[in-house]
């Protein structure tokens, strides 16, 4: 049986999810999203979770409002193109008779094999993983033990309701970028982040990072949300270089095509994964830096909601 096979769900949302954290729909303050304007036309960005819960829908108005507003869905990549992340199963995993424990420690191994009880993996499903795919779901796991639901996350939702809307769906990177930067990891950079993982699980790292990022959502604070990735960066060894190749490096290509769809005729609601969006390298301060008008669009109050 075939990676994708094994786990339909975890596999797809590995595409996106293991290049950033997110978090939730917020009730009240600021919705994670905000309106990006350029002398003849406007985009919305708006920052996504991979995983879920049935009370975040339907979507705050103002993210309805935004996505109405747009002819064109944008996102990473499609996640629910299962055709086109079948071709990749196989690189996710080892060819008997190699697998996962002969790319990391003998010690490594023993604690990944103490965690899977927790998420009630068999060590035979997971025995193949490469270390990366092995400890990325743990950590999805890891959230749907929190509550978050891996079916009920919003990358999914945006393109089932584009598609219902009839809307026009692009990618911004595409499923053979991400699996390509994937396939990037070298074998030390791959036991480092699968160690790091491992230490933050055991810890209770992985879930307090996981509740920071929603509640710093659910308020609209980017800066709060920045600030739990840095604590986490410097508690996991490897965590901030790991955080560099698969989030920051993106950036000047995702910028320009961003800017082609603001010198379009269209108008675009981009969504990707909301660690993208915030910082100094981040989306938004990138895009004011670059001149063109960005606010935070907040969520619409209850008297204008009834209207």
């Amino acid at each position: 049986m075939t990676f994708l096979r094994r786990f339909p769900r975890l596999g797809r949302l590995l595409l996106l999810g293991a290049f950033a954290l997110a978090a939730a729909p917020a009730t009240q303050g600021a919705n994670f999203l905000w309106e990006v304007s350029s002398l003849t036309n406007r985009a919305y960005l708006f920052g996504t979770v991979h995983a879920g819960k049935p009370e975040w829908y339907p979507l705050p108005k103002a993210v309805q409002d935004a996505l109405a507003d747009a002819r064109v869905l944008v996102v990473e990549a499609d996640v629910t193109d299962t055709a086109a992340m079948g071709k990749y199963g196989a690189s996710m995993s080892y060819v008997p008779p190699d697998s996962l424990r002969n790319h990391v420690s003998a010690d490594a191994y023993a604690r990944f094999v103490r965690l899977l009880p927790r998420y009630r993996f068999p060590e035979s499903q997971m025995a193949q993983m490469k270390p990366f795919i092995a400890v990325s779901l743990l950590v999805f796991a890891e959230w749907a033990r929190l509550g978050y639901l891996p079916n009920l996350g919003l990358d999914a939702a945006l393109i089932k309701q584009a598609k219902a809307e009839d809307k026009k769906i692009v990618e911004l990177e595409g499923i053979d970028t991400q699996m390509r930067l994937m396939d990037s990891l070298s074998e030390k950079e791959s036991q480092l982040i699968f160690e790091g993982t491992l230490d933050a699980l055991e810890s209770g790292l992985t879930g307090e990072q996981i509740e920071g990022l929603v509640k710093a959502w659910q308020v609209g604070d980017s800066n709060a949300m920045l600030e739990v990735a840095r604590k986490y960066n410097s508690l996991v060894p490897g965590a901030a270089e790991f955080e560099e190749k698969f989030v920051w490096s993106r950036h000047d290509e995702m910028l320009k095509k961003i800017e082609g769809y603001l010198n379009s005729k269209e108008r675009h609601f981009i969504a990707v994964g909301s660690l993208h969006l915030v910082g100094p390298r981040g989306l938004v301060a990138q895009l004011r830096k670059r001149g063109y008008i960005v606010r935070q669009v907040f969520v619409t109050p209850l008297a204008e909601n009834r209207k």
